[in-house]
């Protein structure tokens, strides 16, 4: 009898299989890892779905030598394995990757307040607010602190953006500003930068558009919420 097959006919793999996914489950909703696949209010319902797993896995080891459980499908074994790769190999999406394939049709702002000064508005609010006020000269000279991944989309000049969602990355929405990058400038896809500027209106592709000027670049580490609602 080989050691796979005794791993399948012990009755005690089931129920240690849903402790397992339940704790992983628990476990990531606590971690900063959810936060780059998910939207932050959702993290509470994979915390429970988690709790009920591993409920449901003490309930079935509880019982378990109370039953004479047949041999474990094959797929047990398969779902074990892939719980352990998850926690070996944490995720790590390319933002820039799944902005460049995704349209800039960002969702309707949750709040948004145009009153706040303009050095304090997220990248996100930034892009809105000019979206909603089409003039690019109207904002000309505000000063400007944002910070974002470089998006490099092909035969576009890099910019800095965020990812929006609504759920989780399956919906993620991209929203990018232009930047006048130095000449010393080198930004990467996917590089986090924080950025203190100014906004200008420029003629690009002969459409008076507005970017940022920077007056300092500084590479960034990548936020523990880099999702933005």
């Amino acid at each position: 009898m080989t050691s796979l097959t005794r791993i399948r006919q012990t009755p005690y793999l089931p129920p240690l299989v849903l402790l397992l996914w339940g704790w992983l489950l628990v476990w990531s909703s606590l971690s900063p890892r959810l936060d780059l696949l998910l939207n932050a209010v959702f993290h509470p319902v994979v915390a429970i779905a988690g709790v009920v797993l591993m409920v449901f896995g003490a309930l079935q080891l509880r019982s378990v030598h109370r039953l004479k459980a047949p041999s474990a499908p094959l797929s047990w074994l398969v779902s074990a394995g892939v719980a352990l790769l998850i926690l070996l190999f944490p995720p790590s999406p390319s933002f820039s990757d799944l902005a460049a394939n995704r349209t800039d049709n960002l969702p309707e702002a949750p709040r948004l307040s145009f009153f706040l000064p303009p050095e304090q508005r997220t990248l996100t609010e930034w892009v809105r607010l000019l979206r909603s006020q089409p003039d690019p000269k109207l904002h000309a000279g505000d000063p400007v602190r944002i910070s974002g991944f470089v998006l490099q989309r092909v035969g576009e000049e890099p910019q800095l953006a965020r990812l929006t969602v609504r759920c989780c990355l399956a919906d993620a929405t991209p929203a990018g500003l232009a930047i006048e990058w130095p000449e010393n400038a080198d930004p990467k896809p996917d590089q986090w930068l924080a950025i203190n500027g100014t906004m200008t209106a420029k003629t690009r592709n002969g459409q008076l558009i507005n970017v940022v000027k920077p007056s300092t670049i500084t590479e960034i580490p990548r936020p523990e919420r880099p999702l933005e609602p």
